[in-house]
């Protein structure tokens, strides 16, 4: 029999999704069947599949110490270096200011170095997560692409992930901002409003009357000789919205090799030795917000512009 104490971390979860990460080499009919023949017990009662765990809660599972050790596999964390930059911590949320060229989770072709993984090593050098434990992995509530860097958010806990989670599905009691130098000077600030269609074959995304609304509001906030500094706000969350729109625009963003324009992109790494788009996720506001996360309710998160492209901005300024 084992016997363990749930942990504030795992509190919130079905237990049947508890049982089968901690049992997670055992195929599914076998987790059930310690269901059905009353084998798994929480406080000393049996209980229905659904039930929902609490923090505190002791759970009992009845499997012979062959059957366990044959069944519990532990995940092991790959070690890094966790070299975060964090904007803000608390017991519920990590804010970290994401560079560019580092994925958040892992491909086939990068399952070591990821912020998820730094992440999760920061996370276990302060005792606060550990896979032989916790059933919960600590997880970003949105995503970045691999070259834009800014604000990601991860929820410490399975219940404050779910409320991250809808948050961002909803839009509407958040706010999130980006910084965007684009080809071509843009006088006048503006809504863009495409609707957006995803080719999941070839991964690329364009505008098509039968897509999804996608909606991007924006601001210019500096000129420049050929240029334009833009602050978009994503009223919709669509994949690549703000490279798709200002494509079509016919303002690419400055370096995106996707959906820029090749010969400017070309002069443009050229002259500022950067390869990759122009894009930074530098604030997220919270606005009113009930439940567990109330007490974040007008709390703004600020990413500062990394290094280079701060460089960038300078020496266009120089060239007004």
């Amino acid at each position: 029999m084992k016997e363990i104490t749930i942990s504030k971390f795992d509190e919130g979860k079905r237990v049947d999704k508890y049982v089968r990460s901690f049992l997670n080499k055992a195929p599914l009919s076998f987790i059930y069947k310690l269901f059905r023949k009353k084998d798994i017990k929480i406080n000393n009662k049996p209980i229905d599949i659904s039930y929902i765990l609490k923090e505190n809660d002791i759970l009992r599972i009845y499997v012979n110490d062959e059957q366990l050790k044959e069944f519990n596999k532990p995940k092991n964390i790959e070690k890094i270096k966790s070299d975060l930059d964090i904007i803000y911590e608390d017991e519920n949320i990590l804010v970290i200011n994401k560079p560019r060229g580092i994925l958040i989770h892992g491909d086939e072709d990068e399952k070591r170095i990821t912020l998820t993984n730094k992440v999760l090593n920061y996370l276990y050098n302060k005792k606060e997560f550990n896979p032989a434990n916790n059933s919960f992995t600590p997880s970003p509530a949105h995503r970045l692409d691999r070259n834009t860097s800014g604000i990601v958010i991860f929820g410490k806990k399975v219940t404050i992930l779910q409320e991250l989670f809808k948050l961002f599905q909803k839009k509407d009691s958040l706010s999130k901002h980006y910084y965007l130098l684009v080809e071509g000077v843009i006088k006048k600030d503006g809504v863009l409003d495409f609707p957006l269609s995803k080719d999941e074959t070839k991964g690329i995304v364009k505008v098509s009357e039968s897509g999804k609304t996608a909606i991007t509001k924006y601001c210019v906030k500096e000129n420049f000789l050929d240029k334009t500094l833009i602050d978009a706000e994503l009223i919709t969350g669509r994949t690549h919205q703000l490279r798709v729109h200002f494509a079509y625009f016919k303002h690419p963003i400055c370096g995106d090799s996707k959906y820029g324009d090749f010969a400017k992109n070309k002069k443009f790494k050229k002259e500022f030795a950067f390869d990759d788009q122009f894009l930074h996720a530098y604030s997220l506001e919270f606005k009113e917000l009930n439940g567990q996360l109330k007490y974040l309710s007008g709390k703004k998160f600020i990413a500062k512009l990394p290094y280079n492209e701060e460089e960038i901005l300078n020496k266009l300024r120089g060239t007004k």
